[in-house]
């Protein structure tokens, strides 16, 4: 809410009063009151949808109720602050703005997809869509700022996602690497922010006409970035969270002029839910614009387009420019350098699989068909789909297993949340969310005394992080940068 001291400005009132005409007051008296607070449920982490309220009646004090467009998503009240509770660490739910969630659900995906989320943190829409393929096909998340990306490489760990690999990219760069390789791309694109102003008031001293085309202009080299990536017959949506025509309808207008083999596209959900955008050139009548307004709907303001690309894969005239013969020692160093390597990752993976059969009850390498790769001592499962990682920034590649050290192996974090109480030999289940937030704190744990070795450590049912059991003791191995006091 947006309290009587600030004041929204006055370039931007004078526009919003021409778009709206008679709804401009009612839409303007929304900035009064109070946000809407929403979070989704993992699907990774619950059997369904009723198994997650049926935990919830655990937590008698919440009051969720659905949102309509997003099955996992929900309302939740200020007061109730799911943010500090156990099971927010143990990924059980992401905290998202509610009109956020309508990107994902107009992006439509399916399971064993290649799906690009292209400007991705901090993770809200990456861990949706990760949730609706159920682990099964690839998703590339990027981010451009390194800081962004360690974040949402996080986020992507705290949901025990497997299938994802993060990187640190520019779109230019990506779209060299990935040509017409994606079933679907969601391009939630940077923007001036408006449909934050109520949700971040701090938004509105940083909103200027100037950013608002400054933006416009990046959007458009973002979408064209996204278009070169996309294979015919798959499907692109564009998002971003302001009121701006010059970000919204304009910016899909003239991507739509310059990209002829793409067409709007309706959506059932679209349609059902949210307001058609402005009609500002041919095909935008029938739909496939949409807007989400805060004084419409319970939530911020957003706007998508839904766009499929059409006609055949082109035709690349690829020419080797500037390649001189290699020299007999350079072949013999780089086969080398390449034996050296296999044997790290042999050698790593000998170690994990050790661990494995100590510890888990499952074969990790036949459940996610990847393959193993080693980034220093640390050791990753790649979904199978991914092409060779060679001159990308990679944050995160896949399943992080764990780290190899003199002779044993120690699981990582990200494993200990991907994995389900029935997946490992031995566990603590804590049966209270006071001993949870003591684990989280770095405090030991009793066990039984003939627990001995790595153990999952679980809240009602979920996967918490690791110990390690001796003596009716377990050593809490939660990671020290993580920890939190509540």
């Amino acid at each position: 809410m947006i309290d009587e001291n600030t004041k929204l400005p006055g370039a931007f009132c004078q526009r919003m009063q021409k778009f709206l005409g008679g709804e401009a007051e009612e839409f303007f008296t929304s900035f009064q009151k109070e946000r809407e607070y929403g979070l989704r449920y993992n699907p990774l982490k619950f059997e369904s949808k009723q198994s997650f309220e049926e935990k919830m009646i655990w937590e008698p004090e919440w009051k969720l109720s659905s949102v309509p467009w997003c099955v996992e998503g929900y309302y939740y009240e200020a007061s109730e602050r799911p943010g500090r509770h156990p099971w927010h660490e143990a990924g059980a739910y992401y905290i998202q703005e509610p009109s956020a969630m309508s990107a994902v659900e107009l992006l439509g995906e399916e399971p064993g997809e290649k799906i690009c989320d292209l400007c991705a943190a901090p993770g809200g829409k990456t861990t949706q869509i990760a949730g609706k393929m159920w682990g099964q096909g690839l998703l590339v998340s990027n981010e451009f700022y390194a800081n962004r990306a360690k974040i949402l490489a996080q986020n992507v760990e705290r949901m025990g996602i497997a299938n994802t690999v993060v990187l640190n990219e520019s779109t230019g760069h990506l779209a060299e690497k990935f040509s017409e390789f994606f079933d679907r791309i969601l391009v939630d694109a940077p923007c001036s922010g408006e449909g934050m102003f109520r949700k971040e008031p701090q938004a509105i001293q940083e909103w200027s006409p100037e950013n608002v085309l400054l933006c416009a202009e990046r959007q458009q080299e973002i979408l064209s970035h996204a278009a070169e990536m996309l294979k015919p017959g798959g499907v692109l949506v564009y998002s971003t969270c302001t009121f701006a025509p010059e970000e919204n309808e304009q910016c899909v207008q003239r991507f739509l002029e310059h990209h002829t083999e793409f067409s709007l596209e309706m959506s059932e959900i679209g349609e059902q839910y949210f307001s058609h955008g402005l009609a500002i050139c041919p095909g935008m009548e029938n739909g496939g614009t949409y807007r989400l307004w805060p004084h419409k709907l319970c939530g911020e303001g957003h706007f998508a387009a839904r766009m499929r690309k059409t006609g055949q894969p082109s035709v690349k005239d690829v020419t080797i420019r500037g390649i001189s013969a290699e020299s007999g020692n350079s072949r013999k160093n780089r086969k080398s350098a390449k034996n050296k390597e296999m044997a790290e990752v042999a050698t790593a993976q000998s170690e994990f699989r050790s661990f494995q059969a100590q510890a888990l009850q499952i074969d990790l390498e036949k459940k996610l068909c990847g393959r193993y790769v080693l980034f220093s001592d640390n050791l990753y499962l790649l979904p199978e789909e991914m092409p060779e990682l060679s001159g990308l920034k990679v944050v995160r590649a896949g399943l992080h297993l764990g780290t190899c050290k003199k002779n044993r192996f120690e699981p990582s974090h990200a494993l200990a949340l991907y994995l389900h109480q029935s997946e490992v030999r031995q566990r603590v289940d804590l049966s209270s969310k006071e001993e949870a937030l003591k684990y989280l704190h770095g405090e030991t744990v009793s066990c039984d005394s003939g627990q001995k070795g790595w153990t999952l450590i679980c809240v009602d049912g979920l996967s918490l992080g690791w110990g390690k059991a001796q003596n009716g003791v377990v050593k809490n191995h939660y990671p020290k940068g993580l920890r939190i006091c509540y």
